[in-house]
C-alpha cells in the first residue's frame, strides 16, 4: 500500500490544499493530511477546530476518489511523523520560486535523516497559486470577501471567528 503524507498547519484549509489533497490521492492508497500544532505560528485556529476542518473537507475528497484519508494532528518532526503512519512519500505543494526554494531545504534535511521517504512535489493550479492561508486570514481579518479562497463551510469558521 503506498501511503503519502501531506503536511501543514491548514490554518485554515484552502482552495489550494483541497485541489493538492485531489491530486495526491491519485498518487497513492491512503493519504494522511498531517495537521501540525505549530504553536509558534500562532494559529488563529486551535488544532481540534483545524483537525475538524480538514476533516470535513477531506471527507467529500474521499467519497469522490475513494482514496482513504485520514487526518493525523502531529507536532514533532515530520520524518518521525511519516514513520508514525508508515508513509514512504511525502507531499507539498508549490505556488512559486519562493516556496521551492524553502521546500528544497527541508527535502535535503529530510533526506539527511531517512533517505528512504520520497518528496513529491505537485504544483498548485493556476488559479489557486496566489492562495496563501496567511493572506485569506488577513483578507477576512479586514472585511474581505475570501470566498474564492476557500469553501463555504470554511469562510462561515472564519466569519465566525472574526466576528466583532
Amino acid at each position: 500500500m503506498r501511503i503519502g503524507l501531506y503536511p501543514g498547519t491548514f490554518d485554515p484549509i484552502t482552495l489550494g490544499h483541497l485541489d493538492i489533497i485531489k491530486r495526491g490521492c491519485v498518487l497513492v492508497d491512503r493519504l494522511v493530511i498531517a495537521v501540525a500544532i505549530n504553536e509558534g505560528k500562532g494559529p488563529l485556529f486551535g488544532l481540534d477546530e483545524r483537525v475538524a476542518m480538514v476533516e470535513a473537507e477531506a471527507g467529500k475528497i474521499m467519497a469522490s476518489t475513494g482514496t482513504e484519508i485520514v487526518v493525523h494532528p502531529f507536532d514533532n518532526l515530520l520524518i518521525h511523523c511519516a514513520h508514525d503512519v508508515g508513509a514512504q512519500i511525502i507531499l507539498r505543494g508549490l505556488r512559486a520560486v519562493a516556496d521551492f526554494e524553502y521546500e528544497y531545504q527541508m527535502v535535503g534535511m529530510n533526506r539527511a535523516l531517512d533517505a528512504s521517504i520520497e518528496t513529491v512535489f505537485l504544483m498548485a493550479e493556476a488559479k489557486f497559486q496566489p492562495i496563501a492561508s496567511k493572506l485569506v486570514k488577513e483578507i477576512a481579518r479586514l472585511g474581505g470577501d475570501v470566498s474564492k479562497f476557500v469553501t463555504p463551510e470554511v469562510r462561515a469558521h472564519l466569519e465566525a471567528r472574526l466576528a466583532r
